[in-house]
């Protein structure tokens, strides 16, 4: 019997792999609904995420699938929040999901039992309609997500309560009604941030964006218009990322991404352009900063009555709101301390999964983590691990292994992506899927693939790693996969051609047969 805590995109694929492999999953889900962060509510409601009705996916609907669940061909290519909340209905309703998760009931503590060192079960503790209900379970998918704590950090701006303006997180902001007219300060840099300033500028007075460290901002819409991650996520460029020296990859990156327009003319090159930073996805920015609709500036060194000074910048600038873009702190309300260690805003997980220091590996996270790339397939591939390793069909390494990994991975990426509370929690998209992958058995295997069914090889190391390519083989190997793949392109393009001049050429990006070839054996053959 397996507690899966929470409905949202994490919770569902949980439940989803849990019954593939035959275990019991109970979902509690404390709202009335499935769809966590992606179900849109007018109000505001406590312990869960909150978005705007403008949000839409920062990643094609291709590499967000489940992996053996293509969305349907005439969903765009981004998703508006209305419809990705579609797609979980329907993938709710295909694996008949709804059976197993009890709406309305909040979990409310998590304890070891006192025979844990023998069984691993969990005591659970849950409450429904002011009733509260003792249970037992063999263990336990947190999938409760990271946004609905706020980390609203005032200590860390001189003079903020001196201001007499207006100020909020951003988990407050629903429509930009609130900015009519107004002087506006966006706190941040992040998704949300940049997002928010967009909108708040086509009604404000001003729009000023402040943000100490900067970022590089992409569009959906990449090379030759196809989308983004598509291009960017590829096994070739994978593989090029990660061979080549470290400031030779990101040297490339780096040119790669002024390529569309020289950041540090916009305010916006990141302050050490030798680390990664998350990229902003936004397709306005650009164009809002050079009809002046936004500014950027430096981060805040005091606010006053009405004003603020930045960093660098002598003169004072009169605001009216300001709304704080900094993150959210990472909260397990209903577990104890000792079970997930949280510290300097993060957890301390193998693989961003399972606690090191249980004597049982029966509790898993699901979802904390930052991908390059789309959240959903991660997910989902944690949750195949996790119920195998529940099931005792894979095995974590020793306690003193995992904890070593832990730290080094802190250390590395600390380095890697530059000091930020959240940064750790990063990671290559591709990689980290693969490296789960060789865990159950399900890890594209090229060289077989080249010898067996060579068109399929080239679209799976020269196009875009959508998540069909973890179902051609392994555990939950999907007989639609190979078909999948092959069509990816089909689906992507379906909603946007929608006009098709006569003597068109084919939608497709082409690939160089003979090239690929010889290109796809090397990597074979020197060990990708």
């Amino acid at each position: 019997r397996v507690a899966v805590v929470g409905a949202g995109v994490s919770g569902l694929t949980a439940t989803k792999c849990c019954l593939d492999e035959g275990l019991k999953p109970t979902c509690f889900e404390q709202s009335r609904d499935i769809g966590g962060l992606w179900r849109y509510t007018e109000h505001i409601e406590a312990g869960r995420p909150s978005l705007y009705p403008s949000v839409i996916s920062n990643t094609s609907k291709e590499m967000s699938a489940f992996s053996d669940f293509p969305y349907p061909e005439d969903f765009p290519v981004f998703l508006p929040n209305a419809q990705l909340l579609d797609y979980l209905r329907r993938y709710a309703e295909r694996f008949c999901l709804w059976e197993h998760i009890r709406f309305g009931t909040t979990v409310v503590s998590i304890q070891k039992r006192p025979d844990f060192a023998t069984t691993g079960q969990w005591d659970v503790v849950t409450e429904a309609d002011g009733k509260q209900t003792s249970h037992i379970f063999d263990a336990i998918m947190v999938c409760s997500g990271n946004f609905s704590e706020p980390s609203l950090p005032l200590h860390c701006f001189p003079g903020i309560e001196k201001f007499q303006g207006q100020y909020f997180h951003s988990r407050q902001y629903k429509h930009p009604d609130v900015f009519q007219g107004k002087r506006v300060l966006v706190v941040g840099m992040g998704n949300s941030g940049v997002d928010i300033a967009v909108e708040a500028s086509r009604v404000a007075t001003k729009v000023t964006v402040c943000t100490g460290r900067g970022a590089w901002v992409f569009s959906r819409v990449f090379d030759h218009g196809y989308p983004w991650d598509m291009v960017f996520n590829t096994r070739l460029m994978s593989l090029i990322r990660n061979s080549l020296p470290g400031p030779l990859s990101w040297g490339l990156i780096n040119y790669r991404v002024n390529q569309r327009f020289k950041h540090e003319n916009y305010g916006l090159q990141p302050e050490k352009s030798c680390l990664v930073r998350e990229p902003v996805l936004n397709d306005e920015l650009p164009s809002y900063i050079l009809t002046g609709r936004i500014t950027i500036k430096p981060g805040v060194k005091e606010f006053k009555d009405n004003s603020v000074v930045f960093h660098n910048c002598p003169e004072e600038e009169p605001i009216d709101i300001i709304v704080f873009c900094t993150g959210y702190n990472i909260s397990f309300p209903f577990l104890e301390e000792a079970v997930v260690k949280v510290e300097n805003k993060h957890a301390s997980l193998y693989k961003y999964v399972f606690p090191t220091h249980l004597q049982r590996p029966t509790l898993a996270v699901l979802g904390l983590i930052k991908p390059l790339g789309a959240i959903m397939p991660v997910t989902e591939m944690q949750a195949r691990w996790v119920t195998r390793v529940f099931k005792g069909l894979c095995r974590l390494p020793p306690q003193s292994v995992m904890e070593k990994e832990v730290n080094e991975k802190k250390k590395n990426q600390v380095r890697w992506f530059g000091l930020s509370f959240d940064e750790v929690l990063k990671t290559d998209c591709l990689v980290y899927m693969d490296k789960l992958a060789s865990f159950i058995g399900a890890k594209p295997n090229l060289l077989g693939l080249l010898c067996r069914d060579p068109r399929l090889a080239l679209s799976v190391f020269f196009g875009p790693c959508t998540p069909y390519q973890y179902r051609l083989g392994g555990p939950g190997r999907w007989e639609g996969a190979r078909q999948a793949i092959l069509t990816q392109w089909d689906r992507t393009l379906k909603p946007t051609r929608t006009r098709v001049p006569a003597g068109s050429s084919s939608p497709c990006p082409s690939l160089l047969t003979v090239m690929g070839f010889l290109l796809l054996l090397a990597a074979v053959v020197f060990g990708f």
